[in-house]
């Protein structure tokens, strides 16, 4: 008998044991309770004491980014048109004491809450741009705005919105042909002028090119006509040198390219005397 008391006793002191220990996992976030009233919320990860239930019990949620994804909802632009914007929201607990002190832990409370003020501040959005704003020109800077200010506002309840993010704007099929047709106009316009742009930018390439050429050219010339100076000196000199040395032969090679270019053409007719200079080398003559 003494021994199953001794058993009994041993097993209440354990689970009286198990029950005032418990484990915060890095993915949580936890709140003691002393009597349900809230004492402490501020836990790191890891193994943690508590006072046996109903004395002490513990709460947890999860410290990961949730994820608030609802059925399309229909906003007012600034025109006054309807669009349906598909979107979500991107948030997690980062106060749990508040958290459970707002919505007494309920993750779908909370989602509704967080859904009326994003609405809201869509709208707002909204009700501030076109429609061609919002589809195209101003839709990041919108969610930027939308969720810093969302922001300040479930901050009291122990909430942080990490992001908000319009995945698709349906328009109404009454502005929906004319809306493309502006955004096609506003690209061809920009396409317009970038073609412009390319075209006065190629001019003045080729305007650049041609005063290039037309420099390269000229420098060109004037080294040729240099060198061709140049040229004509030093034949000039080999000539003057050549006739120097042997003057007799030089006569000799001069009347042979006379005859060349004189008699080059069979039809021309050449009226000389027999014994004119010219026909020195066709008598009875040698060369020394």
């Amino acid at each position: 008998m003494m021994k199953n008391f001794r058993f009994v006793l041993l097993g209440a002191a354990l689970l009286v044991a198990m029950s005032s220990l418990f484990i915060v996992d890095e993915r949580q976030l936890a709140i003691k309770f002393q009597l349900g009233e809230i004492v402490e919320s501020d836990y790191e990860p890891g193994l943690h004491i508590k006072a046996p239930w109903p004395i002490n019990n513990v709460r947890k949620f999860d410290k990961r980014v949730l994820t608030l994804d609802t059925r399309p909802e229909r906003f007012l632009t600034g025109e006054k048109k309807n669009v349906s914007v598909d979107f979500f929201v991107k948030w997690r607990i980062k106060d749990p004491a508040k958290y459970y002190t707002s919505f007494m832990g309920d993750e779908r409370q909370a989602g509704l809450r967080l859904l009326q003020i994003v609405n809201n501040g869509l709208q707002l959005e909204f009700d501030q741009r076109t429609i061609k704003q919002v589809v195209s020109d101003d839709r990041s800077v919108m969610m930027t705005d939308l969720t810093t200010k969302a922001g300040l506002e479930v901050a009291p309840f122990g909430i942080e919105i990490v992001d908000v993010r319009i995945k698709q704007i349906e328009l109404p099929d009454e502005v929906l042909s004319s809306v493309y047709q502006r955004m096609r106009a506003e690209r061809e316009r920009i396409a317009k002028e970038h073609r412009a742009e390319g075209q006065e930018a190629a001019k003045g390439i080729q305007a650049i090119a041609d005063r290039e050429r037309t420099v390269i050219l000229a420098e060109a010339r004037r080294d040729a006509e240099i060198l061709h100076g140049e040229g004509d000196a030093r034949a000039t000199e080999i000539y003057a040198k050549a006739y120097g040395e042997n003057q007799e032969y030089y006569e000799f090679y001069r009347s042979m390219t006379a005859y060349q270019e004189a008699l080059a053409n069979p039809q021309d007719v050449l009226v000389l005397e027999p014994d004119s200079e010219f026909f020195k080398y066709f008598g009875d003559y040698s060369v020394k």
